[in-house]
């Protein structure tokens, strides 16, 4: 059944796109990030951002992983939120520019390097790894300073997507930040194939 499915949730897509008819600031694309495989999802993505004017913003709702951001920068979107920079802090787990810090493992128990030394948040200015390993899931405060070390994370990471993007090299900037997360080449399937439809090759 998952074709018909998809098949309508397209039409329907095509038909919210009439609201480009509305003289409006830009437009939210709401309805993904709900447990679909992502091989749909960058589609569906790339089926609504075809469709609505270039000229104005557009804010994908409820998108917040790393990878994602950038593959969808790349579709043609420019604004999210999502609760994963603070949700995943509550479980300990600082986001970096290889991919992810889970502060609860024991390698961290006597690491008195920062969570990331090229960040600039207060976490990092005050805090070591291992600090931060002996309070994760423990104390209350360890959700806000980890939470302040990821939001500070993505607004760096949507800072380089911006001045990429501004100095016409956001595919070399693309390149860079898969080659950091996936160091292996294992990139992810449905990355490779939503940044190829943009011209994006990663092989």
């Amino acid at each position: 059944m998952l074709f018909p499915v998809l098949y309508l949730v397209q039409e329907l897509k095509k038909q919210c796109g009439e609201m480009i008819k509305r003289d409006v600031p830009g437009f939210a694309i709401g309805g993904l990030s709900g447990g679909e495989e992502k091989k749909h999802f960058w589609k569906m993505v790339t089926l609504s951002t075809d469709y609505l004017p270039k000229n104005k913003p557009v804010y994908l709702m409820g998108v917040g992983f790393s990878v994602d951001l950038v593959v969808c920068c790349a579709l043609g979107c420019d604004m999210f939120d999502c609760v994963f920079p603070t949700r995943t802090a509550r479980f300990g787990t600082a986001l970096v520019p290889t991919g992810k810090l889970d502060l609860r493992k024991s390698v961290f128990e006597r690491d008195f390097r920062r969570i990331d030394e090229s960040c600039r948040c207060l976490t990092c200015q005050k805090y070591s790894r291992a600090y931060l390993h002996s309070i994760a899931t423990r104390e209350t405060v360890a959700c806000c300073l980890i939470t302040t070390h990821n939001l500070q994370y993505q607004m760096d990471l949507m800072q380089g997507i911006r001045e990429a993007i501004s100095k016409n090299r956001y595919p070399a900037f693309v390149k860079d930040f898969m080659r950091l997360q996936f160091p292996a080449g294992n990139y992810p399937e449905w990355a490779v194939d939503a940044l190829a439809s943009v011209d994006i090759n990663l092989s």
